[in-house]
């Protein structure tokens, strides 16, 4: 299969807006990835680029599971963490097509604790906790502009411990091992301080876990019934899910650690580690970083995105509102060098700001590594796919790199 489509892409085709260039380009590619495995930076990975739809590279390269001597597969499942964001933002503003959300909702009208509040505020030698100057709105928390970390900041951190978050939760944001449904964590998580006031600063935290739990309170149904029936199933991503079930045990890739010497080794059980994706409560359906995927269904998202809000003759979001995901709505307040970040999705703003990547490109990643890239100029979407936490590789930036050198002008 690979072979075919490489010979595709050299020769090129009328539907192909930029073919690869060479052979020769295209096998840098596998060069690259392969040589991660090889040097144990990385277990494995699976790399997948869709050219107008259609996979103009795919590869597995090394192991899903080392020990158990399990190689990566086109169908391995990936715990994809923030790349959760953009699926639980396009529910959002499915719910803001129906006029069940507003951009300039207050959160309190879905969330009652975050009525009134507060902003940690580092005082000489000590903190002391003031009022925030506005509500937080919906906006803000589509923009990660409403001042909310994930409370492992020294301002904050001894005040989330206790409450369950923050450093009671992995890495901060992990919330696959609480027995209770994301609202009641997000709603302690009002009563606490934040670190920013809401529209002066981009902290990246739980907005879109809140943002989560708004699309409950709004549609009145759990946010993986929500996403199952609006988004995912419409789609045909079958293993697109916040749980996985125990017959897919084996499906599912061992997450590794990077050490000290930029090696890796097998990750530890539970929270900072292989996480309980199978067997734990399966209770918390956290919007910001909760799901599992493969590189197949997580592409074929990202092409529903590319395509204008449809795929297939299915309708997911309007042109317009994708438009609004994927443009820069935050000015200068994510980056000042040329980056934006919409709703979901950091954007290109400037070519060079993000290597190759075309101005209007956009894309994220996730904790584990994974990481995409879509750019309507190239016609591509662009995911790689592997479990690494701590990641201390440079492997996202050169991997888009080396199929961005393989396109023709």
């Amino acid at each position: 299969m690979k072979r075919l489509i490489l010979a595709l892409l050299v020769l090129g085709c009328a539907a192909c807006a930029q073919p690869l260039n060479s052979a020769e380009r295209v096998a840098r590619i596998d060069r690259l990835l392969q040589q991660y495995v090889d040097k144990n930076q990385v277990a494995g990975a699976v790399a997948l680029v869709l050219k107008d739809g259609r996979p103009a590279y795919e590869h597995t390269f090394g192991w899903s599971d080392k020990e158990a001597g399990r190689k990566m597969a086109a169908d391995t499942i990936f715990r994809i963490a923030s790349q959760t964001k953009a699926i639980t933002t396009t529910a959002a503003l499915a719910l803001y097509e129906e006029g069940k959300i507003g951009l300039d909702d207050p959160v309190s009208r879905f969330i009652p604790t975050f009525r009134h509040t507060t902003v940690a505020v580092t005082d000489g030698g000590g903190v002391k906790m003031v009022p925030a100057k506005r509500a937080i709105t919906i906006r803000d928390l589509l923009t990660h502009t409403a001042g909310i970390s994930y409370g492992t900041d020294p301002q904050v951190r001894d005040l989330y411990a206790p409450k369950g978050l923050g450093p009671a939760a992995g890495f901060g944001w992990y919330t696959a091992d609480k027995s209770e449904p994301i609202c009641d964590s997000m709603g302690r998580l009002g009563t606490l301080p934040f670190v920013a006031q809401p529209g002066e600063a981009f902290v990246y935290g739980y907005n879109t876990d809140i943002l989560g739990c708004v699309v409950e309170k709004a549609s009145g149904v759990p946010l993986d019934e929500f996403i199952r029936a609006r988004i995912t199933g419409p789609l045909g991503l079958k293993d697109t899910r916040f749980y996985i079930p125990s017959e897919d045990r084996n499906r599912l890739a061992t997450v590794y650690a990077s050490v000290n010497d930029g090696t890796i080794v097998r990750a530890p059980d539970g929270a900072l580690g292989q996480g309980h994706y199978i067997d734990g409560p399966r209770r918390s359906f956290a919007g910001g970083a909760g799901l599992t995927s493969t590189a197949h269904d997580y592409a074929r998202f990202l092409e529903m995105i590319r395509n204008g809000g449809a795929l297939d003759g299915v309708r997911i979001l309007s042109p317009r509102t994708v438009a609004l995901m994927t443009t820069n709505q935050s000015g200068t307040l994510h980056s000042t060098t040329g980056l934006g970040f919409g709703f979901g999705f950091e954007t290109v703003d400037r070519y060079g700001a993000s290597g190759m990547a075309g101005v209007g490109a956009f894309g994220w990643g996730g904790a584990y590594g994974t990481a995409y890239q879509v750019d309507p100029q190239s016609h591509l979407a662009i995911v790689l796919m592997i479990q690494l936490i701590p990641n201390s590789t440079d492997i996202q930036p050169k991997f888009y790199t080396a199929v961005y050198q393989a396109l023709a002008n």
